[in-house]
């Protein structure tokens, strides 16, 4: 589970920003419905993001999937001469100066805090700090590139790894290549963290890695290609949104048309001929079966789903299930989390009934003077309990909204 992640010169964010998903133990309905594991903080399964167009919602979440990808492929893919592919904040001074990432998670019941600064050419710094009983271990520490302190309960193959690893690098990266056990866990905890917005191209139809990672197996059935439980739990969310679609399938070789996304939906249960390519649906239905997979994946294995743009051609009630499916315990036992940026204020309000978002699932960005990003939640604010969010929020109370100019030119002729 994801406790905190902060971020510091990274695309609009110039100062360091920290996102914060430990809730409030005075406040049971903060957190999930349902107990978290013993002698642990309340965590948050929801973290929603506002803010005005261009403000540096994204750049949030861009910057933890960059975190990510740098953990996976740092030691393998990056060129061992190469620029890291970071992107500081393009101006006062800030693009000569190292990009900080961190993250702190709880990983197998255990408290870590894990995080590195990079330049344009090399890690700079690079830490593991660990709390296996409430008593602070440091694990690893990395400075000036290549000097390591390695602590006294980090055991297994440190210095093999550390002549392995590179200047531009993660030693974690590294370790995990070699199979560094004690390190393993927080690699996979990595692992579980998954960006929809990989998928989510204008050529996502056509790209092979979208089949590759989730239909295995081109020409099975869902049930054989997810396993029956996942393909089962996707027909009902199709069904859920009112799509009308009552099955699917990858589509067989005769039937697989050269270019199309060779996904098949039946919209008659008894109709053979009532099969209709994906391309051919709503772009609503299209986004639903795009976050399917991953929705599930971390539902069933626990882990981080990052959606940007949540309301993306989906209904206000369709993302208001979807919260509701990491806010309830029986739907979400392995304390699986989202964190997505939104323009829908309906999911603030009551207006739609089911959703009980609480006042530290919520939070805003918006630009400061010198057009960076300031990332902030809702609970700066004290709002009262029986206060209308949704209004103050639309009424500038609580700042991330766009202030517009006189709009009146647009029909004035010259």
């Amino acid at each position: 589970m994801l406790l905190e992640f902060r971020v510091e010169n990274h695309r609009s964010i110039q100062t360091e920003q920290a996102l914060s998903l430990e809730g409030s133990s005075t406040d049971g309905t903060r957190v999930q419905e349902g107990e978290t594991p013993t002698s642990v903080p309340p965590v948050l399964p929801v973290a929603l993001i506002y803010g005005a167009n261009a403000s540096g919602k994204s750049n949030v979440l861009s910057a933890l999937h960059f975190m990510t990808n740098a953990v996976f492929h740092s030691q393998r893919r990056w060129e061992p001469q190469g620029r890291i592919p970071r992107e500081p904040f393009a101006w006062a001074g800030k693009r000569g100066e190292t990009s900080l990432f961190e993250v702190t998670a709880l990983v197998d019941q255990v408290r870590m805090t894990y995080g590195f600064t990079v330049s344009d050419t090399k890690v700079d710094e690079e830490w593991l700090f660990a709390w296996p009983k409430g008593r602070k271990q440091v694990w690893f520490e990395r400075e000036n590139t290549s000097s390591f302190k390695f602590g006294e309960h980090l055991k297994g193959p440190n210095d093999a790894v550390r002549e392995l690893t590179r200047d531009n690098s993660l030693f974690l990266s590294a370790a995990a290549q070699q199979g560094h056990r004690q390190l393993l866990p927080l690699f996979s905890w990595f692992r579980r963290v998954v960006s929809f917005e990989e998928y989510h191209s204008p050529y996502w139809r056509l790209d092979p890695v979208y089949f590759d990672l989730f239909f295995p197996q081109p020409h099975l059935f869902p049930d054989q290609a997810f396993g029956i439980a996942a393909a089962d739990e996707i027909r009902r969310l199709l069904s859920m949104a009112d799509t009308g679609v009552v099955d699917l399938r990858i589509a067989t070789e005769g039937e697989a048309r050269k270019g199309g996304s060779r996904i098949l939906l039946q919209h008659q249960k008894d109709d053979p001929k009532s099969w209709l390519e994906l391309e051919n649906e709503s772009v609503g239905t299209q986004s639903l079966v795009r976050i399917a997979p991953s929705l599930f994946r971390v539902l069933h294995e626990g882990g981080v789903l990052i959606i940007d743009e949540l309301e993306r051609s989906l209904h206000p009630c369709v993302c208001a299930a979807i919260l509701e499916l990491f806010l309830r315990r029986e739907t979400n036992p392995h304390h699986a989390q989202l964190i997505a940026t939104t323009h829908d204020t309906a999911l603030l309000g009551n207006s739609l009934g089911q959703v009980r978002l609480a006042r530290e699932h919520i939070w805003f960005t918006e630009k400061d003077k010198s057009g960076a990003t300031v990332l902030y939640p809702l609970t700066d604010y004290k709002p009262r309990p029986t206060e209308n969010l949704e209004r103050g929020y639309l009424q500038g109370r609580y700042g991330a909204i766009p202030f517009l100019g006189d709009v009146s030119w647009i029909t004035k002729e010259g």
